[in-house]
């Protein structure tokens, strides 16, 4: 069963690094999102990635523009005192700038976001710039193999113009090799 589409959404991401790149160091991402006229703070973990298919930590709550308050947002308390601690030197490395389509459907008992994401990756300042054209799935409740189906059936029914390809180079990780590039 497939809903509806959403609306369409604009999302405006910057994501933040020390000079020392000390998140990158730690393979982890932060990010300040503006989500229609909420913000939205975010940090996510590494974790492992294979085939297209992430596990990770992740944290996302309501934010005021440049608070970056860790300690308020992450429940691991280690891990906020950390960020809390680096949060003096975060500044901004690069944008995502994209528009998304939601749908939710039903796929071998599972729950399952699908996720269009149509944009750039760019970092301010520069000409940098990339086409971001993703899907991504996201498992909303039920068995993780689910994912595995779906993606494949998406792939078999991908035309010769588009071809869907699991991939696990995250926006953050494409982002900041763009930044590197301007250094």
């Amino acid at each position: 069963m497939l809903q509806q589409p959403s609306d369409a959404q604009h999302l405006f991401n910057t994501y933040f690094d020390t000079p020392a790149l000390d998140l990158q160091a730690r393979r982890m991402a932060v990010r300040e999102r503006l989500a229609g006229e909420q913000w939205l703070l975010t940090v996510k973990t590494a974790g492992h990635s294979e085939n297209g298919l992430s596990r990770r930590q992740e944290w996302e709550g309501p934010t005021t523009p440049g608070a970056l308050q860790f300690d308020a947002l992450v429940d691991d308390a280690t891990l906020a005192a950390d960020l809390m601690a680096l949060r003096p030197a975060l500044q901004p490395l690069f944008a995502t700038d994209f528009e998304r389509q939601r749908w939710v459907l039903e796929h071998d008992g599972a729950r399952v976001e699908v996720a269009l994401d149509q944009g750039r990756i760019h970092v301010p300042g520069t000409p940098l710039s990339e086409a971001l054209l993703e899907v991504e799935l996201e498992l909303l409740d039920g068995p993780e193999a689910a994912l595995g189906t779906l993606a494949a059936a998406l792939r078999q029914t991908a035309s010769e113009t588009i071809a869907l390809t699991p991939n696990d180079t995250s926006k953050a990780q494409r982002g900041m090799a763009l930044w590197e590039r301007s250094r």
